[in-house]
């Protein structure tokens, strides 16, 4: 199964930056809520530095610095956390490029008789929460593009109801150590992506017109 195609493919972030701020404790540029959050668009990002943490924005499918093509993004949106100290891509940026996406839901579809009805996941109260990833940087011919992918691992007991994938969201205290400039220990690294905690999670139905991204509204996240 080819990395693109894991899962999280979208997800949403409706929350003020003062919210952002609140919960994150660092400063956030202005964004507007984004409610249907598709590959190869600018997502919110937090990378460390020796300065502390920043925010700012990385293009959603990954390109490594090496790819003699830019479209390699778009098959790299996700990383198996499983091997992700062994894909050629992902190997060395986990131990140097390591970034938290920021996000406050995401969406899946679950195939229930032929069809595939889509899911909204929300953590708490639909709080802001920070994916796992890895970031780099690609120059060619005067163009640069700084990118990002998000780490899956294996579903959690609500999520299985949905896909056999989830993507890594980060507890607190596993943010800071994951973007942490100290730690480049990959077997240590590795042992922080584990499925979240079902029980802060939840789940529901939500209409089909997420299944466009061209379609981006509040519609998107309510209740069927």
């Amino acid at each position: 199964m080819k990395e693109a195609m894991t899962m999280c493919g979208r997800f949403t972030l409706t929350a003020s930056p003062e919210a952002l701020q609140e919960e994150f404790g660092i400063l956030f540029p202005e964004i507007k809520a984004n409610y249907n959050i598709a590959p190869s668009q600018d997502v919110l990002s937090i990378v460390g530095h020796k300065e502390g943490l920043k925010a700012g924005f990385l293009k959603w499918g990954l390109v490594p610095s090496w790819a003699k093509d830019k479209k390699i993004g778009y098959k790299m949106i996700n990383a198996r956390a499983e091997t992700i100290d062994e894909k050629p891509a992902f190997r060395q940026l986990l131990k140097r490029r390591r970034c938290l996406i920021v996000a406050d839901s995401f969406y899946e579809w679950k195939r229930e008789n032929g069809q595939k009805k889509p899911y909204r996941i929300t953590v708490g109260g639909g709080d802001p929460f920070t994916f796992a990833g890895l970031w780099d940087c690609w120059r060619m011919n005067g163009e640069e593009i700084v990118s990002c992918t998000i780490i899956t691992t294996e579903p959690n007991q609500m999520m299985s109801e949905l896909h056999d994938r989830m993507p890594v969201l980060l507890e607190e205290g596993n943010r800071e150590a994951w973007v942490g400039q100290s730690i480049d220990d990959k077997d240590l690294l590795k042992s922080i992506l584990q499925p979240y905690d079902s029980e802060k999670m939840s789940a529901y139905e939500v209409s089909t017109l997420v299944n466009n991204p061209r379609n981006n509204g509040e519609e998107l996240i309510a209740a069927l």
